[in-house]
């Protein structure tokens, strides 16, 4: 993926939970929390406002350093490893970007509104955190790295050509060698026979042959 199609999404995902968080602030704020999602007599959903000065579950709360270091380690991870790895693990063209947004569009809260992130959504069947439109963006892009690491790693191409190399069966490469002509030992070898003489040469042999006659 070209790097300016992943600062496209990250900035559009960004964007979005931005917008929704200027929303919430405005139409939320100092209002009770009222029904969003409801599925028969099920209610799945309440808008919420609430300001979080910590990570997740109001982990760390207070220490703001640390949650605004942290983010950014995170996001210039997340598009090292992009760059590195997510022409051969698509599944990460996906998850990276999310991870990457959802980090950015807290971290902007963090540093813009007072070290606070603003949450809205209230989840209604259990005991759930309030969290918002990054927090999903963050969850759904580590549940991605989870399948691929566990699921898809194993179908890379490499895994592949390592696979397919490992299936040529000996028993093949056996029969192909009994059927090979095998060389002869060294006193097998045929006797070579001799080149003829050129003409030039043929002449050449009996004054030679006389020569050493007369020598003698």
């Amino acid at each position: 993926m070209a790097i300016i199609i992943v600062c496209a999404v990250i900035a559009g995902l960004t964007g979005i939970d931005q917008l929704i968080k200027l929303w919430a602030i405005a139409n939320l704020q100092g209002q009770p929390a009222r029904p969003f999602l409801q599925i028969g007599s099920l209610d799945w959903m309440h808008l919420r406002y609430l300001e979080n000065n910590g990570a997740a579950f109001s982990m760390l709360s207070g220490n703001r350093g640390f949650l605004i270091v942290f983010p950014i380690i995170m996001i210039a991870a997340c598009l090292y490893i992009l760059h590195r790895y997510g022409k051969t693990r698509r599944w990460l063209q996906i998850a990276l970007p999310l991870i990457a947004a959802g980090g950015l569009g807290n971290l902007i809260d963090r540093i813009f509104r007072g070290g606070s992130v603003v949450d809205y959504l209230d989840f209604q069947l259990c005991n759930f955190a309030v969290f918002n439109f990054a927090d999903i963006c963050v969850t759904v892009g580590v549940g991605i790295v989870i399948i691929g690491l566990l699921f898809l790693e194993k179908e890379l191409p490499e895994a592949k050509t390592v696979k397919n190399a490992e299936r040529i069966p000996y028993a093949h490469t056996a029969a192909a060698l009994e059927k090979a002509e095998l060389l002869p030992e060294a006193g097998e070898w045929p006797e070579a026979e001799a080149a003829p003489l050129r003409e030039d040469a043929q002449e050449a042999a009996p004054a030679k042959e006389h020569e050493a006659d007369a020598g003698a």
